[in-house]
């Protein structure tokens, strides 16, 4: 393990300690010694509030397995109102807590530390929010390592309060910063797309060390530990992780007419889109990617991709179609073309239940299933990095046993690596 500007550790029993009238600074700084020494408190991290109390009939390992009656348990602390009360953290919670920086990330327990695998692979990340801070500061925290860079895009429209939240949880960290150039997002519409173009430029402005590029949203969770996936992103061996598909009949209203946004909402101006540039077939495929910084470079410097951007301007969900179509251009680092092994069915980036797909033991949202709890043993049955959409508003428990669960897995390779 490489440690980040850590000291000497010392045997010290801190209860004695606290047990005596001793400065509060003397308290903090032994109790920083004291998480350091355990990994298990900072690697994978626990909520700030003490909620082992709420959560000791809860056997999180159990519920990932599948097992009837530990899942039966977990949905009724779900739906408890009196649990929901219990853990849930206001923005105004973050707003405070940030104002502390070194005690915000000591409390929530951000990773410090991190495997030399995982420091010479380090990673790129878009996050694109708008609402739900605490959903954000736990993604945050779930995927947080010293050697990646993390772009934070708060949409213009978004509450005051949660602008402001975000903002002060990213001034937290060295290497996360909120996006130089924020939009206005219209769903379905380009400005989608231009929230994670801007970052985009300013990660490969602000670092030029990172290998691979991810976006998410704010309801995103992650799958798999870092280490997990940097082995996961060095097999791709240069090559790109985007779904796509050819465009079916149903959905070619997508591209056949011409949308523009109206009043915040996009609309179909009536009029008819000619074809895509360069005699390209239009691909469909999700707005979520894995794409090696060879491909992010080109699709800010190509002249080709931005032709091809200018004619996505007036598709319906150009992030649909933008990123599947421009795989087929010949040259595009980590594209099919480059990397015909690489199938768009083994795609990593994103797993998403979709209404018809499976059983969604939570509820739809624009035909997207926000999950449950219940749902988890389904979710890790999948190869993917993330998954969409979680919602610790209406399944808190869901998010906590994910995170137990890559706690778990973090613990083991640390075991492991000590061997």
């Amino acid at each position: 393990m490489v440690g980040f500007g850590m000291t000497p550790l010392i045997n010290v029993n801190s209860r004695q300690l606290l047990r005596g009238i001793i400065p509060v600074a003397i308290v903090i700084a032994l109790l920083r010694v004291y998480f350091i020494k355990k990994p298990d408190k900072w690697l994978v991290p626990l909520p700030l509030i003490n909620h082992q109390n709420i959560h000791s009939n809860l056997n999180c390992t159990a519920v990932v397995l599948g097992d009837p009656g530990s899942l039966k348990k977990a949905q009724w602390l779900a739906q408890n109102r009196d649990y929901r009360r219990k853990v849930k953290l206001t923005d105004e919670y973050y707003i405070n807590a940030t104002q502390d920086c070194g005690n915000f990330r000591l409390t929530r327990g951000y990773a410090t530390q991190a495997f030399h695998e995982e420091m010479d692979f380090p990673l790129a990340y878009s996050i694109v929010a708008h609402h739900k801070v605490e959903n954000f500061e736990r993604l945050l925290r779930a995927i947080y390592v010293p050697q990646n860079v993390y772009c934070v895009h708060v949409d213009t429209k978004a509450n005051a309060t949660v602008a402001a939240a975000i903002a002060n949880i990213a001034s937290c960290f060295p290497n996360v910063f909120m996006v130089s150039q924020p939009v206005k997002v219209v769903y379905a519409g380009w400005t989608r797309v231009q929230a994670d173009l801007n970052c985009m430029s300013d990660l490969l402005n602000v670092s030029t060390e990172w290998k691979y590029f991810i976006n998410l949203c704010g309801q995103d969770f992650p799958m798999k530990t870092n280490l997990e996936m940097v082995r996961d992103l060095k097999a791709l061996e240069g090559a790109n992780s985007i779904h796509f598909n050819p465009i079916i009949k149903s959905q070619k209203w997508k591209v056949e007419t011409t949308w523009a946004p109206v009043n915040g909402h996009i609309q179909s101006t009536g009029k008819a889109k000619g074809p895509a540039p360069f005699d390209l077939s239009v691909l469909k495929g999700s707005a979520y990617i894995v794409a090696c910084r060879g491909y992010i470079h080109s699709v800010l410097t190509d002249s080709r991709i931005h032709e091809l951007m200018e004619w996505c301007k007036g598709v319906y969900s150009p992030d649909e179609i933008l990123w599947a179509t421009s795989q087929q251009m010949p040259g595009v680092p980590g594209s099919m073309s480059a990397t015909s092994h690489v199938y768009h069915a083994n795609s990593i980036a994103r797993l998403v239940l979709w209404i018809g797909q499976s059983k969604c033991h939570g509820h739809f949202v624009r035909e997207v299933c926000v999950f449950a709890v219940a749902d988890l043993p389904w979710i890790l049955s999948h190869h993917h990095l993330f998954a969409n959409k979680f919602d610790v508003e209406s399944d808190s428990v869901a998010v906590f046993c994910l995170e137990e669960y890559l706690r778990e897995k973090r613990l083991a390779e640390i075991e492991s690596d000590g061997k």
